[in-house]
């Protein structure tokens, strides 16, 4: 498969042109490895207009850094600190301005640049590269389509281990278990495991509290593949359901069916927001629908672009979105449904395929 690096270096380089700068400094590390393959946790990206990229990390990596990034980027490994490399290859770089990025710098860091600017202008920039990470290629498309075959997989096996009694912590590592098993690279995110009442906290945390009978357990997990991110959430009953439990996961996932269908590239993020949120609203849940319908996966889990109800940006084509509705009732439970959905050219392209019906486990 073609080498997308030069192609993605090139784009950056145009974007350059209405910031009126030379060069940008890179130090988002999904920004690095998305521009140069570099998987190190240290790196300076310095990316010219009119002259190669220099990428500068440690000794640390010194091997790793060879193996994973191409000849279209120039590498630089420093016996001690980054910071000094940088200084001395902006000293022998043409220019007078460049641009970093000013939500990823830390102050100090910030300091550090002003401190050595020299002829320097520092520009900051917000979204530069995020913007054009949102569209993926076939390549990244191929890993995304990946990490959920590996967290569908690892899913599948989890829940024929949980039974009651078990705690929340145990089930996620039932479940991390199994992603390392089948190849995941890491967790990309804290898996969530919530039961019972704990099911109405979105971002609940697994903790020591045992699973019931009769009620809720809420899977929020994902797998990653080569850098690569899955995101998915299923609710399960634990023995038995009762009509309001069934009832409630229905609606969620009928809001969560028609917004998977019906979601365009082109589409702002508020309006596909408003799919989901519309269907849970007329049946009188619109309260307990509190976030946003969903967000961009890739490099990160969350990245680019939104779907929300304040997101007035349209949804770009290749895009990689999850849609995840739910319903949250605080003392008695949650329901959350999430897919990954490819924003194809010919419509949406639901990558998920684990089932979505309320199934009894335990």
């Amino acid at each position: 498969m073609e080498d997308r690096r030069p192609h993605r270096l090139a784009a950056l380089r145009a974007s350059l042109v209405p910031l009126e700068v030379e060069a940008m400094l890179v130090t988002s590390l999904p920004n690095v490895r998305y521009l140069t393959g570099f998987s190190g946790s240290a790196a300076l990206l310095l990316v010219f207009a009119d002259a190669p990229s220099v990428l500068i990390t440690d000794f640390r990596y010194a091997v790793q850094v060879v193996d994973e990034v191409g000849a279209h980027v120039t590498v630089r490994v420093e016996p001690s600190s980054l910071w000094a490399g940088l200084r001395e290859v902006l000293a022998a770089a043409a220019g007078s301005r460049v641009a970093f990025e000013s939500a990823q710098v830390r102050f100090s860091d910030y300091e550090r640049l002003v401190e050595m600017a020299g002829r320097w202008q520092w520009r900051g920039s917000v979204g530069v590269i995020e913007s054009l990470r949102e569209r993926k290629d076939a390549g990244e498309l191929l890993l995304i389509r990946e990490a959920v075959r590996i967290a569908e997989a690892a899913l599948e096996r989890t829940i024929r281990e949980v039974r009651v009694g078990l705690t929340e912590r145990q089930v996620a590592g039932i479940l991390e278990h199994h992603l390392r098993n089948l190849g995941s690279d890491a967790t990309p995110f804290e898996t969530i495991v919530a039961s019972g009442a704990r099911a109405a906290l979105p971002h609940a945390r697994g903790s020591s509290r045992q699973l019931q009978a009769g009620e809720f357990l809420l899977i929020d997990f994902g797998a990653s593949h080569a850098g690569y991110c899955s995101d998915i959430t299923r609710t399960f009953a634990l023995k038995s359901v009762s009509p309001e439990m069934q009832h409630v996961h229905d609606v969620v996932r009928e809001a969560a069916l028609s917004a998977s269908a019906r979601v365009r590239a082109g589409m702002r993020g508020r309006d596909a927001d408003a799919i989901a949120r519309d269907y849970i609203e007329a049946r009188g849940y619109g309260e307990l629908f509190g976030h946003s319908l969903g967000h961009g996966i890739g490099l990160e889990v969350h990245e680019g672009p939104r779907l929300a109800r304040t997101a007035d940006a349209p949804l770009p084509p290749g895009a990689v979105v999850t849609i995840e509705p739910g319903i949250y009732k605080p003392g008695w439970g949650g329901v959350r449904i999430e897919d990954d959905v490819f924003l194809a050219d010919a419509g949406p392209d639901v990558l998920t395929s684990f089932p979505r019906e309320l199934i009894v486990i335990g």
